[in-house]
């Protein structure tokens, strides 16, 4: 490993700054306990796991990584699975979820033969925490109070929803889009490089940004969200939903664009999505775990007297049962990707599937 820092203070630090250093860590455990226990995670993967700091983010006098986790296959054109948590630093349970299943499967990696042969096809690299400032702020932006999912240089072809679509008016309000002419924010930048440096020239890559949100049951978005006309690669999305759903026949998730709901300014992964295709031959399909929180605010009303409460679950049963409830999918695309050959549609195929698409998720729009 690489670069991993540990938060004890060595014996030969300075008095001054072993005080500050205990301080830090009392701070992160009180207020990121996620990053303390992503480090210890880390400190105890095998060895072949590589753990960089791909970047760090600013915050009351701290400099908080941000981890890059890359496992698998080094070989440049095997297929990629990115998993990304914690956008969004006050929808905690989505960087949960995604240090859960990297939990998992570090364990399985001691016994799994069978994980580890699927490892040599494919290449995965985890982001668990993109916006720990955030996250230690508790408050959705980064601590300079820009929404990361609104920042990416992207506009609306149509009318946005008010606010909620990305704002220029103030860092003190929601959905803030920054300073267009300062570029995106350094925890974007980060991502950028990392996408960069990793997709081009792959025959097929997914990502998945896990998120939570109002709604009754968890969806899986993919875009666009700046427009409401399909993305090129629509077929392949439905070529993936179908393999989905035959199967896991009995799955909750419900598969739609995000300009069903809305449209947004400087969405990070139609950005992502229109910088990768336009340049790789391959495929890259981006996609984002909306998981509902109203279901659990219903169960238990009392949250929302809690900031958090509107988008995590805070009762402890019902916060391990979303832990496990996301792993068959995530599961599920590191299998798809290591095995994209018998699925990906061909070109006549596409065409196919394209009209499928469209019919089942445009036919209103057209």
């Amino acid at each position: 490993m690489t670069e991993l820092r540990a938060l004890t203070p060595h014996s030969s630090i300075p008095a001054e700054q072993s005080g500050r250093d205990r301080r830090q860590k009392r701070l992160l455990r009180t207020f990121l306990p996620e990053l303390v226990q992503l480090e210890r995670q880390l400190a105890e993967a095998p060895e072949f796991v590589q753990t960089t700091v791909a970047g760090r983010a600013s915050v009351q006098d701290m400099d908080l990584p941000i981890y890059r986790v890359d496992l698998g296959s080094a070989r440049p054109d095997v297929p990629v699975l990115l998993m990304v948590g914690g956008v969004h630093g006050l929808e905690r349970i989505g960087s949960q979820v995604v240090t859960a299943w990297l939990e998992s499967l570090l364990a399985r990696l001691g016994w799994d033969g069978h994980l580890a042969a699927l490892l040599q096809k494919v290449h995965i690299t985890v982001l668990p925490i993109l916006n720990p400032g955030g996250m230690y702020l508790n408050q959705r932006s980064n601590p300079n109070g820009v929404d990361l999912m609104r920042n990416a240089p992207i506009t609306a072809q149509d009318r946005s929803a008010f606010l909620l679509g990305g704002q220029r008016f103030s860092a003190r309000l929601p959905w803030y889009t920054g300073d267009p002419e300062q570029g995106m924010e350094a925890e974007n930048l980060v991502l950028e490089s990392v996408i960069q440096e990793l997709l081009p020239g792959r025959p097929f890559s997914v990502a998945l940004d896990c998120h939570s949100g109002f709604g009754w049951q968890d969806q899986i978005w993919f875009p666009y969200a700046y427009r409401r006309r399909p993305m090129r690669r629509i077929g392949s999305v439905m070529a993936l939903k179908l393999i989905w759903e035959k199967a896991y026949p009995n799955h909750s998730y419900h598969f739609e664009p995000q300009s069903a709901h809305y449209l947004t300014h400087g969405d990070l992964w139609d950005y992502f999505y229109k910088q990768v295709n336009r340049e790789n031959q391959g495929v890259f399909l981006p996609l984002t775990l909306e998981m509902g929180s109203w279901r659990w605010i219903r169960k238990r009303p009392r949250q929302l007297l809690r900031l958090d409460g509107f988008f995590n679950p805070l009762v402890p049963h019902r916060h391990q049962r979303v832990l496990r409830s996301h792993l068959t999918w995530m599961d599920f695309l590191l299998n798809a990707a290591a095995s994209h050959r018998n699925w990906l549609p061909s070109q006549d195929e596409e065409s196919m599937l394209r009209e499928a698409a469209i019919m089942h998720w445009y036919r209103d729009t057209r």
